[in-house]
C-alpha cells in the first residue's frame, strides 16, 4: 500500500481517536458541577470544548513523550511503520467505544498506550518498546497519581466542612450551613479541570500523528508535533468535548458518590492540580483516572456520604484491563495488516463496522443531557434558604448542606 495513503489514513483514525477521547473524558470536568446543579448540561460541555481547545496549545511535553519516548525510533532505532500505529490506534479506539458504551471512566491514555505497545510487539519485537519510558511516565503515575489526588480531595472536603461549619454560640445546635458559594467556586474549578485536560490529553494523538509523520519519512526523528498537528487536535478534541459522553457523566456524576458542592469542589481542585504537574514533567497521564479518585477522595471526606464501591470496583477494574485488552486489540490488528492491502482494508472495515454496531446499540438506551444525572435532585444540594423562612422551619436538609 502507498505509503503517502497509509499516513493519511492513520491520521484519520487518530483524530477519530482523539474525537472519542474528548467525549469519553468530558466527565472528568464537567460531571461533577452538573450533579451539583453549578452549570447547566448543556453550557458545561461547552464550556469544557473552549477549553479543551485552549488547552491543547499550551504545551507539547507530552506529544514528545509519545513521538519520542514510548516507542524506539530514529536512524539508529526501531523503525515503527504507519502500519503498526494504525493496528494500536485501532486497540485504543474499540476500547474507548466499549467502555463508552458501559459507562465505563477507563483511561483513553492507556487505551493508546496499550494499543500501541500490542501492535509494535507483535509487528517489530519486544525490543522496540523502551520499558523505561512506560515505567517512568505510564505505569507510575498512574499508581500514584489517582491515589495522591484522592488524598488531596479528602483533605480539602474535610477542610471545607470544617471551616464552613455554623452553630449556634449559646445553644451549640447546628445551624443551616450557608455553603452556596462553592457552586460558584466549581465553575472557576471544573473549568481550570478542562483546560488541564486539554495541555494533557489532546497532546497524545499530537503525539501520534507525530510519530506516523517520522515513520512516513516527512519529519525528522526527535523533532516535536507541527503547528498543523496541534491545531487540528485541539479541535478534534473540542468537538468530541462538546459531544458530551453523557454515558460516563452519569456515571462520574452520581454513580461513585452523592457529591455536594464543597466537595465537587475539591474534587476539581485536586484533578486540575494533579493533571497541570504532569503535563508539565511530561507524564502521560490519566485524567480520568485522577478525576475518579478525585471524586472518591472527596466523598469518603464529607461525613455522612458513602462511596459506592460496587460502581468503583467497576471503574477500577475498568483500569485494569484497559492496556492488556487494547494490547490484545492492537496486536491481533498488526497480525491482520501484517498480510498487506487486503489485510488493512479488513481492519479498517472490521473496525468501522464495530464502531457503528455500539452506535446502533448506545440508542437502544439514549442517555442525553435530560438524563445524564438528576440535577434538580442534585439541585437541592446547593438551593439557598429563603430569607422568610424562620430557624424553626429549618429543616434537616438544610442543616445537611
Amino acid at each position: 500500500m502507498d505509503i503517502t495513503f497509509m499516513v493519511a489514513l492513520v491520521i484519520a483514525l487518530a483524530l477519530f481517536f482523539d474525537f472519542t477521547n474528548g467525549f469519553h473524558d468530558t466527565a472528568n470536568a464537567m460531571a461533577t458541577p452538573i450533579a451539583t446543579g453549578a452549570i447547566k448540561p448543556k453550557t458545561a460541555v461547552a464550556l469544557a470544548a473552549v477549553l479543551n481547545l485552549v488547552g491543547a496549545f499550551l504545551s507539547t511535553e507530552v506529544a514528545k513523550t509519545i513521538s519520542g519516548g514510548l516507542i524506539r525510533e530514529g536512524s539508529e532505532g526501531i523503525h515503527i511503520t504507519p502500519d503498526i500505529i494504525f493496528a494500536g490506534l485501532m486497540g485504543a479506539v474499540l476500547w474507548n467505544m466499549i467502555t463508552w458504551l458501559k459507562g465505563l471512566p477507563s483511561s483513553s491514555s492507556h487505551a493508546l498506550f496499550g494499543g500501541l505497545i500490542g501492535a509494535a510487539v507483535v509487528g517489530i519485537g519486544l525490543h522496540s518498546i523502551n520499558f523505561e519510558t512506560v515505567l517512568q511516565k505510564v505505569i507510575l503515575p498512574a499508581i500514584f497519581a489517582p491515589l495522591i489526588a484522592g488524598l488531596v480531595a479528602y483533605i480539602c472536603t474535610r477542610l471545607a466542612y470544617a471551616l464552613t461549619s455554623r452553630h449556634d454560640p449559646e445553644t451549640g445546635d447546628k445551624l443551616t450551613q450557608k455553603r452556596g458559594g462553592f457552586r460558584t467556586g466549581q465553575i472557576f474549578t471544573s473549568s481550570l479541570v478542562a483546560l488541564a485536560h486539554g495541555t494533557n490529553d489532546a497532546q497524545k494523538t499530537m503525539g501520534i500523528i507525530t510519530l506516523v509523520l517520522i515513520a512516513g519519512g516527512t519529519q525528522a526523528p526527535g523533532s516535536g508535533p507541527q503547528f498543523w498537528v496541534i491545531a487540528a487536535c485541539a479541535f478534534a478534541i473540542a468537538i468530541g468535548t462538546y459531544a458530551g459522553g453523557w454515558r460516563i457523566i452519569r456515571t462520574m456524576g452520581s454513580g461513585l458518590t452523592e457529591v455536594k458542592p464543597a466537595q465537587g469542589f475539591s474534587a476539581e481542585t485536586s484533578t486540575a492540580s494533579a493533571i497541570l504537574a504532569s503535563s508539565h514533567l511530561g507524564f502521560a497521564l490519566s485524567t480520568t483516572q485522577v478525576a475518579s479518585g478525585s471524586v472518591i477522595g472527596s466523598g469518603l471526606g464529607r461525613k455522612g456520604t458513602s462511596v459506592r464501591w460496587g460502581t468503583a470496583g467497576k471503574i477500577a477494574l475498568g483500569w485494569l484491563f484497559t492496556l492488556p485488552a487494547s494490547a490484545i486489540v492492537g496486536a491481533l490488528t498488526a497480525l491482520l495488516v501484517s498480510i498487506g492491502v487486503v489485510g488493512v482494508v479488513i481492519a479498517a472495515a472490521v473496525g468501522t463496522a464495530a464502531v457503528l454496531f455500539m452506535f446502533v446499540v448506545s440508542r437502544r438506551s439514549h442517555v442525553g443531557h435530560h438524563n445524564a444525572v438528576e440535577v434538580e435532585e442534585a439541585g437541592h444540594a446547593v438551593r439557598f434558604r429563603k430569607k422568610k423562612k424562620s430557624r424553626k422551619t429549618t429543616t434537616s436538609e438544610d442543616v445537611q448542606r
